[in-house]
């Protein structure tokens, strides 16, 4: 069940209305894609504070009018299965650059002139998500 704007986490209630809204928006979103609720509820509220900061008037009268309670499913790729799959480095021959590439995705997330810069990206992403780095030898094919 999504929450509304008067049903919501506790740890939202001194936020101020707009704030609140985009954290229930972002949540409910989450939600609507799998996540839990205790990691989506830290996740929304970091989002929405950094949102309400950056946003201008015209974005936040549009927040006003949406129904935050509806979400259509997203783009899988950024979906919790893919949150739990080990992330690989791999050279492009075709690109010539070191691509970070989740398992099971299509496409690379980041792509790197090093191997060393790659490397060193994949292991943020693997450390957030507690899982491992695959690194892939130059010669190896795809």
């Amino acid at each position: 069940m999504p929450w509304t704007e008067k049903d919501y986490p506790a740890s939202w209630k001194n936020f101020d209305e707009t704030t609140r809204l985009k954290a229930i928006d972002i949540a409910n979103a989450m939600l609507e894609e799998g996540y839990k609720e205790e990691d989506a509820i830290p996740i929304a509220t970091a989002q929405a504070k950094k949102w309400v900061d950056d946003a201008t008037d015209e974005e936040k009268k549009e927040l006003e009018k949406k129904d935050v309670t509806e979400h259509e499913k997203r783009d899988r790729s950024k979906s919790p299965e893919y949150m739990e799959q080990n992330v690989h480095v791999q050279y492009d021959h075709d690109d010539k650059e070191w691509d970070i590439k989740t398992e099971g995705a299509k496409r690379a997330s980041q792509t790197f002139d090093t191997k060393k810069d790659a490397e060193k990206r994949a292991k943020e992403i693997a450390k957030k998500r507690d899982t491992d780095v695959i690194s892939h030898k130059k010669d190896e094919s795809k």
